[in-house]
C-alpha cells in the first residue's frame, strides 16, 4: 500500500510540474511519440499502426490494443507527458491496492538454539 501511495504522489508531482514532451496518442506523429521518455521506435510504430484502425478512447483501449503497454508503462509514459484523448493515466484504486499487497509467505520458523555455556 505504501509503495502505491508513493507512486501516486510521484505521478501527481510530475504532472503538476508539467511535461516538456507532451504528446497525445491520437494526434502525435511518430517523432512526437518518440520524444516521450521511454517510447521507442518499436512502440511508436505499434501505436501508429493501431491508430490507423481508429482513435484510442482511453488508456484501457490503448493498453488493450498496443502490445507492451501495461499499467506500469502507462503510468510512466503518462508522467513523461503521454496522454490519451487529452487524459493522463489514472491508476485504478482497486488495482493499486491489489498490486501493493505483498505476497505473504510463511517464513520458516527459526529453531531456538540453547545458549552456549561459558
Amino acid at each position: 500500500m505504501f509503495k502505491s501511495i508513493i507512486t501516486l504522489v510521484a505521478i501527481a508531482a510530475a504532472l503538476c510540474a508539467g511535461a516538456a514532451n507532451a504528446a497525445d496518442v491520437n494526434q502525435a506523429n511518430q517523432a512526437e511519440l518518440e520524444s516521450v521518455k521511454g517510447v521507442g521506435t518499436a512502440l511508436s510504430t505499434r501505436i501508429m499502426d493501431e491508430r490507423k484502425k481508429g482513435t484510442f478512447k482511453d488508456w484501457t483501449d490503448l493498453s488493450d490494443r498496443v502490445k507492451g503497454l501495461g499499467t506500469g508503462n502507462a503510468a510512466r509514459f503518462s508522467v513523461a507527458g503521454l496522454t490519451v484523448a487529452g487524459q493522463t493515466y489514472k491508476l485504478d484504486p482497486m488495482k493499486a491496492a491489489a498490486a501493493a499487497k505483498p505476497a505473504m509467505k510463511a517464513a520458516p520458523k527459526a529453531e531456538a538454539k540453547p545458549a552456549a555455556k561459558p
